[in-house]
């Protein structure tokens, strides 16, 4: 989920299912509760039929969420940018998982 239009897609998804959710950002959904491996797989479903899935192993999430933080660094920066990228990438990386 790389786009504001694929989390507007993802966020219609969940609502369908109704799933309740605290935030949904590029490359990550969060809801507010533990879901049924049924309910799961509906979701990846439902992702799939517009060409999302959902991603549940450890290092999988991790490698996603370094991609989209460079992603956001790169597509939502005006200025040029003047940072060291691996400590952009660790700072980001831990504030996004508290």
């Amino acid at each position: 989920m790389v786009c504001i239009r694929c989390q507007m897609v993802v966020k219609s998804k969940l609502e369908k299912l109704g799933l309740q959710y605290s935030y949904v950002k590029i490359g990550e959904a969060k809801l507010l509760y533990d879901i049924s491996p049924e309910l799961k797989e509906k979701l990846n479903e439902e992702l799939k039929e517009v060409g999302l899935f959902l991603i549940d192993n450890r290092r999988c999430i991790l490698v996603e969420r370094i991609k989209n933080i460079i992603i956001e660094l790169v597509h939502f920066t005006d200025e040029q940018i003047k940072v060291n990228l691996s400590e952009y990438i660790s700072d980001s990386t831990f504030a996004s998982s508290n």
